[in-house]
């Protein structure tokens, strides 16, 4: 069983709250939509959640099968795709997912050549980053956040420079690969990136 408890939980700069006051409690496969305009928030209480970024007040509790996770280890229960990550460029693509994997490993049922393939990302293999669309970039975020062995997975606006196809493979990575596991999705209303959410929040219901 996994769970995420939020008490409280307030973000401020320069003495201006961004969020304040958000209570919640989610558990397995109750995943959460964090909805709301650009500028509104979203991806600040996203960090929040995450840990980069330390909540101004009130508490964020990460569980697994009834244990608290420390802070300092929750990293490693987590991931995450977002427009601000970024990727090594230098490194090609197979360069690139094996550092990462040395870090965080894959889904037991997933090698590095099936991520690859998944993506469908074959022919890019042996590219650098560098050189790769920010649709194909989008796709190496993505399918990261998916195939790897974590049970908290974060979304920031997942079809951000998706075409038809990408949008298409997203869909089906939310068909797959949710079960048993805790997702927290941004989205600027655009349903098709939080369609499978059990429920929805709106940020702006927490200045």
């Amino acid at each position: 069983m996994l769970r995420l408890a939020i008490s409280e939980l307030s973000q401020a700069y320069h003495r201006k709250y961004v969020f304040k006051g958000i209570t919640l409690e989610r558990t397995t496969e109750q995943h959460l939509a964090i909805l709301g305009s650009n500028g509104s928030g979203k991806s600040t209480l996203l960090k929040t959640l995450t840990g980069a970024l330390m909540p101004f007040g009130g508490t964020v509790v990460m569980e697994k099968n009834g244990a608290a996770i420390a802070e300092e280890n929750q990293f490693q229960y987590l991931s995450l795709a977002a427009p601000y990550l970024e990727l090594i460029e230098e490194y090609t693509l197979i360069e690139f997912l094996k550092f990462y994997t040395k870090l965080k490993p894959l889904r037991a049922d997933f090698s590095i050549e099936r991520l690859i393939q998944e993506a469908y990302l074959e022919e890019a293999k042996d590219r650098e980053l560098r050189y790769f669309s920010s649709g194909m970039k989008q796709r190496v975020k993505l399918a990261l956040a998916f195939f790897t062995d974590c049970p908290f997975v974060f979304l920031d606006e997942p079809l951000s420079n998706l075409d038809k196809r990408g949008c298409d493979w997203y869909q089906s990575l939310t068909e797959k690969y949710t079960k048993g596991r805790l997702f927290f999705v941004c989205s600027n209303e655009t349903e098709a990136e939080y369609a499978f959410c059990a429920s929805s929040i709106r940020i702006e219901d927490f200045k």
